[in-house]
């Protein structure tokens, strides 16, 4: 019907012979030739997917250039994507989708890589969610708007093409094309196993960013999809695992359990030691804290698997022992194996050494996933955002203030007797970095970025990490007060997104950032470069602790010849193997995360004079905390941490009343409730949480 609307029939018109003539002739060369026209626009579409991603049509032109192999391999995978338009008869509308959808990932691919460094990569899809939390930090509200209206009517132009295009109407010859496709994905199956061996191609992305750079958008993305896990290693057995571990030799005897100190590690979002940039001056220096502390204590490169972003891939690492390098390209594995699966990490073996781990945020509780995350990890509390009162501080785009960290980290210093582990992660200096002037009296002044947009950038960025620098020196304050045994490791996740190069730096690589190692005690000072995943095994090894299956292996192995193909077997047969490290059963059993460490609690309801309106007394409420009457939310105003004003409400004896936690990113996920009152009944319901 809508094609017979859209025609000139519908409009009340007599067709024109002439032009019906002339459209079935075009029609009938367009399929006699429909082969070669699909390859050549095979071309000039991926040359516009290159021109988006590399954001320049000469930066396309000089890949075509000079990697014209790679190109036309390129070429032959979108061909190759596109076949299925043969196999029926809407084939006008699937070349017009299948070309729609490319060209759609080669400009998601451009803008995301104007934000970051990291190009669009398949575990990007698993993480929409995170994405779209941050979008509003990165465009404006018009820009959001006109990329949701774009896309809209797009999808409408999609709708109406489909019921308007023009359908085939020869013979479809299936039993041609069938076999043509399946003979296409072998073929290119085969040519893509060729092109690795003769290193036109690589499966191992080092360095995601250049990697796109060589080998094109199309491959370098479908590597990132299909990619995933740790492969096998050639050989697995148990013997291989008992030969690896019988290697580690003796270390030496741990220190008594009762010897060892509360262990601190903050992980500093977008940190690093910005005066190794080699044009920026400074009108001060922006990190005095900090420089003064590496004269004192150990200090050094901390060489992170990521640029620009995937801040959980350096907290993995770190967490873990384990390097992403054996995971596939720009994989996440806090969206993948850990959403699933434990994995032993130092939370599980600082708790057998009678330790009490917690993890803080200032950032919502299900970024990336940590409030699932964090109990595969064996981690005992997490203090996400929603769980302080001071969400209302916020630097001018609109991340909380990290001097907000100082004050969950002492409650989860104070929430057990025994010792604890604290791991907490840092938001204040993360992007976007606004081009534009938004520091009214900036502490520290920039210049020599290239441009006024630039300098801007810098100056924001330098102020935040000033801030961050104060609040390092803050902590450790708060740490040596304590006077408890204390040892603290401050370490960037990785640098900022700057479409930042090595030449932009003194010293050092993109993929370096910076280390502290604080401790209250008499600690050798050292200088050294660590990785993010042999950093736990250098601190335990340095409180003589050996405890620990990556831990123990780096201390032990690091210096082998086979010491990165064993690491991988290890990884390997710990995750997705057989688990021969701890006698074939996974030893580690996903823990029950307490959300905050301070308990969310009504005491009492006072109804004000005014109809609807009541008092909520009680402990340690936030900003998000809303009351709720028989499981029903209500509008909730937060006075302070022991008083909640609701409105328009009206309670009745025997109603059910508690306070719900909400998520400051998903309206209708509740991450907790109080204990729950019976309105009117003057005692408390036996059914705390």
């Amino acid at each position: 019907m809508l094609k017979r609307f859209f025609s000139a029939e519908g409009h009340g018109k007599q067709a024109h012979p002439c032009r019906d003539a002339r459209q079935s002739a075009a029609a009938a060369w367009c399929n006699r030739f429909a082969l070669p026209l699909h390859i050549v626009c095979c071309f000039i579409g991926y040359f516009l997917i290159e021109a988006m991603s590399r954001r320049s049509f000469a930066a396309a032109w000089q890949f075509l250039d000079e990697r014209t192999k790679v190109y036309l391999y390129n070429v032959l995978l979108i061909f190759v994507s596109t076949l299925p338009a043969f196999l029926i008869r809407r084939r006008a509308f699937c070349r017009t989708l299948t070309a729609f959808l490319w060209l759609l990932l080669g400009a998601v691919n451009g803008l995301v890589l104007s934000k970051r460094v990291t190009p669009l990569t398949g575990p990007d899809f698993l993480m929409l969610d995170d994405a779209l939390r941050v979008a509003g930090k990165y465009f404006s509200s018009f820009g959001v708007v006109i990329i949701i209206v774009l896309l809209a009517a797009s999808a409408a132009g999609l709708i109406l093409w489909f019921f308007i295009s023009p359908r085939f109407r020869g013979k479809l010859r299936l039993k041609i094309w069938i076999p043509v496709m399946a003979g296409a994905v072998f073929g290119l199956w085969g040519l893509t196993a060729l092109m690795i061996n003769a290193k036109l191609l690589s499966s191992y992305f080092g360095n995601i960013a250049y990697a796109y750079q060589d080998y094109g958008f199309p491959y370098s993305l479908a590597v990132t999809v299909f990619d995933t896990g740790i492969s096998e290693p050639n050989h697995y057995s148990e013997k291989q695992v008992a030969d690896i571990l019988r290697s580690e030799g003796e270390l030496p005897e741990n220190v008594p359990d009762e010897d060892m100190p509360n262990i601190v590690i903050v992980q500093l979002e977008t940190f690093f030691d910005v005066t190794r940039m080699k044009r920026l001056k400074f009108s001060e220096d922006p990190l005095p804290n900090w420089h003064r502390l590496t004269e004192e204590y150990s200090s050094g490169y901390y060489t992170v698997p990521t640029v620009g972003a995937g801040t959980v891939n350096t907290e993995f690492e770190t967490l873990t022992g384990m390097s992403l390098r054996f995971f596939g390209a720009g994989e996440y594995p806090y969206k993948g194996i850990l959403r699933k699966e434990t994995c032993e990490s130092l939370p599980y073996v600082l708790s057998g050494l009678g330790y009490t781990s917690h993890a803080v945020h200032n950032n919502e509780a299900g970024f990336y996933g940590r409030n699932n995350v964090y109990s595969y990890l064996g981690f005992h509390s997490f203090t996400p955002a929603e769980y302080m009162d001071t969400q209302n501080d916020v630097n001018e785009s609109g991340w909380m203030r990290d001097e907000n960290l100082i004050g969950p980290i002492g409650d989860a210093l104070d929430a057990t007797e025994n010792r604890d582990f604290v791991f907490a992660v840092s938001v204040q200096p993360h992007g976007a970095y606004p081009e534009e002037r938004v520091l009214a009296d900036p502490a520290i002044t920039v210049k020599g970025a290239g441009s006024e947009e630039k300098n801007c950038q810098w100056e924001y960025y330098t102020n935040q990490l000033y801030e961050e620098d104060q609040f390092v020196a803050d902590l450790i304050a708060y740490l040596e007060s304590r006077d408890e045994p204390t040892v603290c490791l401050f370490y960037g996740d990785h640098l900022p997104t700057m479409g930042l190069s090595d030449r932009d730096l003194k010293k050092g690589s993109v993929f370096q950032t910076n280390y502290l190692l604080w401790s209250s005690f008499d600690l050798e000072r050292r200088q050294k470069t660590v990785t993010a995943y042999q950093a736990v095994s250098e601190l335990l090894d340095r409180l003589d602790c050996h405890e620990g299956t990556m831990f123990r292996y780096h201390q032990a192995c690091r210096y082998k010849s086979t010491y990165l193909y064993d690491m991988q077997v290890l990884q390997y047969d710990m995750l997705y193997g057989e688990k021969y490290v701890y006698g074939t059963t996974n030893p580690f059993s996903k823990t029950v995360l307490a959300l905050g460490v301070k308990p969310v609690r009504v005491d009492r309801i006072q109804k004000m004079s005014s109809d609807g309106a009541y008092y909520i007394y009680g402990q340690n409420f936030t900003q998000s905390c809303q009351f709720q009457v028989n499981n029903e939310l209500s509008e909730t105003t937060f006075l302070n941490s022991g008083l909640l004003l609701v409105r328009d409400v009206q309670l009745e004896k025997g109603d059910w009343v508690n306070v719900a936690v909400r998520s400051n990113s998903k309206a209708h996920q509740i991450l907790s409730t109080t204990n729950t009152l019976v309105y009117g009944a003057g005692r408390l319901v036996d059914n705390d949480p």
